[in-house]
């Protein structure tokens, strides 16, 4: 835990959420200032800052809870679908891991991604994908 992280504080308790799902890796509760209603953040227990960090062990429970918050969302607030998103260290309000689960129906006024789509130039694209592949 990080005494100056306010998730971790809900974690522990020691600050107030409006939780909606706890496993043993994870908590989920309702974002403060939701895009949409029902928008909702889920983070592992364990301080953990950004999803490359994340334990290889905590993969698949992580994603396994976020995947259940995106059932919740579609079956119990009727949303047609969700928005699911993960900043790391750019965009990120707080420094701990946490995945966005926002409510979609079509018509809701959000366009797509929140920023602007570029385009590759001839030849560009292939040379992305082998600089990306070369760092795996």
């Amino acid at each position: 835990m990080d005494n100056d992280c306010p998730f971790c504080a809900i974690i522990e308790g020691t600050a107030p959420a409006l939780i909606v799902a706890e496993t043993a890796d994870t908590v989920a509760f309702l974002d403060r200032r939701p895009v949409f209603k029902g928008h909702t953040l889920v983070v592992p227990r364990e301080h953990v800052v950004t999803l490359p960090e994340l334990p290889e062990r905590l993969l698949a429970p992580y994603f396994a809870s976020v995947q259940g918050i995106t059932r919740a969302i579609t079956a119990g607030l009727g949303a047609q679908g969700t928005f699911v998103a993960v900043n790391n260290v750019v965009s990120q309000s707080v420094a701990h891991l946490h995945t966005h689960v926002v409510p979609r129906t079509k018509g809701d006024g959000l366009r797509g991604f929140f920023w602007p789509r570029t385009k590759y130039a001839d030849g560009e694209a292939e040379q992305y994908a082998e600089r990306i592949h070369a760092a795996l």
